[in-house]
């Protein structure tokens, strides 16, 4: 943070002097949590949303528009999910309900491709 600016122009070009404040970082490093890997622990969906709640407390919330084929399930077929091995992906088998689907962690935290 700085606590002050002064601007100069000097031979036209803008300059700035500026004092440094510091201030003492309250917790270390080690007091703050990094996942460095997660897994589904369950899901459960509103008439928008599908939440999923991860292994490290964190919970996606993911427009059910963006998933076509839940979006236009009823609310029972969309309970009949099942979560991989891996933990990794919400499954929907269509030899136990209507559903055809699966939800993998990676293409919603991961970075977008060409976006990046």
């Amino acid at each position: 943070m700085r606590e002050n600016n002064n601007w100069t122009e000097l031979n036209g070009q803008t300059t700035s002097s500026a004092r440094a404040v510091w201030y003492d970082i309250p917790y270390p490093a080690s007091a703050y949590t990094f996942p460095k890997e997660t897994r589904i622990k369950t899901a459960r969906f509103d008439s928008d949303y599908l939440h999923i709640e991860l292994t490290d407390q964190r919970v996606l919330s993911i427009p059910l528009r963006w998933i076509p084929s839940v979006y236009h399930a009823a609310m029972e077929e969309r309970a009949k999910y099942e979560i991989s091995h891996d933990g990794q992906m919400l499954i929907w088998d269509p030899d136990k309900g209507v559903i055809n689907d699966e939800v993998r962690l990676v293409d919603y935290l991961g970075p977008v491709g060409s976006e990046m």
